[in-house]
């Protein structure tokens, strides 16, 4: 099969900016290159009305803590059926995800769910018990409906086997090699920064990402007192004021949201790159930074524990212990060696994991997953045992 008609149904897209709607403008950047047709699904929220050349759809949403919300609206059956995809491309499924599956499995039309956002995560850490069951059962109910659910990591691949999903395959993300390379440290932009950064020669700390509850940015309070060194936070969320309280006393130098050009300028302007929340799925700002050729401190949890080979490129901290995550800091602050050679094997690690090339194995499990569905559909009870798929069961 050449050419695809690909649905991307996602609970994110343009102009809000994260993990989600960067990889499916990846995905569709893809698919534009290789003369796949495709269209997107996505909660109004002042989206374009195209992009990569590909329509993009809004439906009615609800505004959540800063976050569009798409709600079931029957304009995502008519759309589906209508554009009459190969596959429905359901990006972090919630509610809007849901209704496309259900709407799919009705059209037979095969179907692959993303997922992406550790809601359960959310809901354990605060401490919301029966709210973590349910979005456990939430999760479940949504990717049971799929043909295929895709997971980022070996962590996530272990939470939905303990849930009951069995039709899984894992699927990573991709890094820009050219646009984060240690190159850039060399680059007008970047010694700029690097000098307003470090006015005195410090080692530059740095972390990049929402400030957010569940990024627990605070957790760089343990640097405090850290001789030569200097902290550089890259965005902005709901967090900041909190965050900044925290870190009172601690040099800090925020730089806000960044992109493009300035975003690489930022890694090749650090020394050492910090992620602190323990609920990331995959954590791609580590693929950033290790393509720029950072070392990177990170929890031991969820995405990081497949990115950061602990002691070789980076350091893993026991979740929550802050003396270790300020130790590991000092280690790399005080040895330039360590960090040279960390950061160089950091390099390494990335090296192949290109958008492209995580792109194809994507097409791939698009085209395994329609050929399955060929063989499935075949039969009347194949049919009726696929609608079947999505009615809700007890989770397990």
């Amino acid at each position: 099969m050449l050419n695809l008609r690909v649905a991307i149904v996602s609970e994110s897209f343009l102009p809000t900016v994260n993990g989600v709607t960067n990889s499916v403008r990846k995905v569709l950047d893809y698919l534009s290159t290789e003369g796949h047709e495709a269209i997107v699904i996505c909660p109004s929220a002042g989206a374009p009305t195209t992009y990569a050349g590909f329509t993009v759809h809004s439906v009615p949403a609800l505004a959540y803590r800063q976050f569009p919300v798409g709600l079931p609206n029957p304009q995502v059956h008519k759309l589906i059926s209508d554009f009459r995809p190969d596959v429905v491309h359901a990006a972090a499924p919630f509610l809007l995800g849901a209704q496309a599956i259900a709407s799919a499995n009705r059209l037979g039309i095969a179907t692959v769910a993303i997922f992406q956002t550790d809601v359960a995560g959310y809901a354990r850490r605060n401490h919301l018990g029966p709210a973590t069951k349910l979005a456990w059962r939430i999760v479940r109910w949504i990717h049971d409906g799929a043909e295929l659910t895709l997971a980022p990591s070996s962590t996530a691949m272990a939470d939905l086997r303990a849930i009951g999903i069995t039709r899984l395959e894992r699927w990573g993300r991709g890094v820009d090699l050219t646009m984060y390379h240690p190159g850039k440290k060399l680059s007008p932009a970047a010694a700029k920064l690097r000098k307003r950064l470090a006015p005195t020669g410090e080692v530059v700390i740095g972390y990049v990402g929402r400030i957010a509850p569940e990024k627990q940015v605070e957790r760089l309070r343990a640097l405090h007192g850290l001789n030569g060194v200097r902290v550089a936070i890259v965005g902005d969320g709901p967090s900041v004021s909190s965050v900044k309280r925290e870190l009172a006393g601690i040099p800090v130098t925020w730089l806000g949201k960044l992109g493009g050009e300035e975003l690489a300028a930022a890694y090749a302007a650090f020394d050492v790159f910090v992620h602190t929340g323990t609920e990331e799925t995959f954590g791609q700002t580590l693929q950033e930074a290790h393509a720029a050729g950072l070392p990177v401190v990170a929890p031991r949890a969820g995405g990081p524990i497949d990115l950061v080979d602990h002691g070789t490129n980076g350091f893993l901290f026991e979740a929550n212990n802050e003396s270790q995550l300020r130790a590991f800091v000092e280690a790399l602050t005080i040895d330039p060696e360590l960090r040279a050679r960390m950061g160089e094997a950091g390099r390494r690690t990335v090296l192949g994991k290109s958008w492209e090339g995580i792109c194809a194995q994507l097409v791939e499990h698009y085209q395994s997953t329609i050929a399955a569905g060929a063989v499935d559909t075949s039969g009347v009870s194949a049919q009726v045992s696929k609608e079947a798929a999505y009615e809700p069961t007890p989770a397990r």
